[in-house]
């Protein structure tokens, strides 16, 4: 087999830095432009590849063995799997949507919780919403236009209301299985998503039962509320099935191709789409995960050439040449993937960027993978 010559040292991250400096540095561009959504303007992926052509022109070695060291990098199994479960999550979270699963759950919610516990209601309907469908900013879209206009007639505080949806988006999207931060922690620490849900969920559980009590004590409404909120029961399915499957073990790829079955058929049977529109809707869920999945199959090309230079051993030893223990060592995972997600303002990317750094941290302090994608995620 053809390698480069491996060499421990700092120059070897060449790449990443420049990709930091693009992506950071365009970011904040456009923030002191004040434009809407500043660091999404320069696409990721984009600034990746240029990382990309910056490793191949790195250390010795022609340009084809390069590409042979790159091309191991990225065609690492746990990426691929990770890719697919992207895509699959995508479609899942599209036809269960233009179904109208979201609205059914959303309405569902409103309708069952009392007015004098609006509040803490509206956090733990963002919390399923945030967990079924892995997606925080989404549910806070689709959950914060009904929010509002709940808060005005309950003469509840809107900062109050707004403060609930955000908090249990954020919890449910913290646990789900096929949240996209969830899906690249459980990869790139090599452990089960079910493993990696339940040391979360000791966490953020205890954090989520004071906030419900919190929403319960200063959240009761002043006036009740007479609007209806129309809803099916069968569409909230989908969400139901996904939970329950992923809990009790279920291969993920068998599940979530069985929830976007299962989407379908309510689909068709409440005329809620055609098969065609199915069928795009299928199509756009996909084409939603490309960016995510094409720079982590970049990223993790370019941290194959800059482990062959001996870049990934120049960051460990940085890291660990002062720590002596298995709690100091989790503290640095915790600090160098909150660092990324600083300096990225993108949780996906950051959790990308440390995972493989550290899994050798992990390996030398005898730390749990799930202990290690648990930490990921968090920070």
């Amino acid at each position: 087999m053809e390698t480069l010559e491996k060499k421990g040292k700092g120059s070897a991250l060449f790449p990443f830095l420049l990709f930091i400096i693009i992506y950071l540095g365009a970011g904040l561009y456009f923030q002191f432009k004040d434009v809407e959504m500043a660091f999404y303007q320069f696409p990721s992926v984009t600034a990746m590849f240029l990382a990309v052509l910056l490793a191949f022109f790195q250390g010795k070695g022609t340009i084809d063995q390069k590409f042979a060291v790159f091309a191991r990098g990225a065609a690492n199994e746990n990426v691929l799997t990770m890719l697919m479960i992207y895509i699959l999550a995508g479609a899942f979270s599209t036809v269960a949507s233009a179904m109208g699963g979201v609205d059914a759950t959303v309405n569902m919610g409103l309708s069952i919780v009392p007015v004098h516990f609006l509040a803490a209601g509206v956090f733990v309907i963002s919390a399923f919403m945030g967990t079924a469908t892995g997606t925080s900013m989404g549910t806070i879209s689709a959950i914060v236009p009904i929010a509002v206009g709940v808060a005005d007639k309950a003469g509840l505080s809107l900062p109050l209301f707004l403060g609930a949806c955000v908090g249990g988006a954020m919890f449910g999207d913290n646990l789900s299985m096929i949240s996209d931060t969830t899906i690249a922690a459980t990869r790139g620490a090599g452990c089960e998503m079910r493993d990696k849900f339940k040391m979360n969920g000791a966490i953020a559980g205890v954090s989520a039962v004071i906030a419900i009590i919190i929403f319960v004590i200063v959240g009761s409404g002043t006036s009740t509320i007479t609007e209806s909120y129309d809803y099916s029961l069968i569409k909230v399915v989908p969400y139901i099935f996904i939970l329950a499957g992923a809990l009790l073990g279920l291969n993920v790829f068998i599940l979530l191709i069985s929830g976007v079955v299962v989407a379908a058929v309510i689909g068709f049977g409440t005329s809620s789409f055609t098969f065609v529109e199915m069928a795009q809707a299928v199509g756009t869920g996909m084409a939603d995960m490309f960016e995510i999945s094409f720079f982590a199959l970049f990223l993790r090309g370019v941290i194959g050439v800059v482990q062959e230079l001996g870049g990934v051993d120049w960051v460990v030893h940085k890291m660990t040449r002062n720590v002596k223990s298995r709690k100091g060592a989790e503290y640095s995972m915790a600090a160098m993937v909150s660092a990324f997600d600083v300096a990225m303002e993108n949780n996906t990317i950051a959790i990308i960027m440390a995972a493989p750094l550290c899994r050798p941290m992990a390996a030398e302090h005898n730390i749990s993978p799930k202990r290690v994608a648990s930490i990921l995620d968090i920070f």
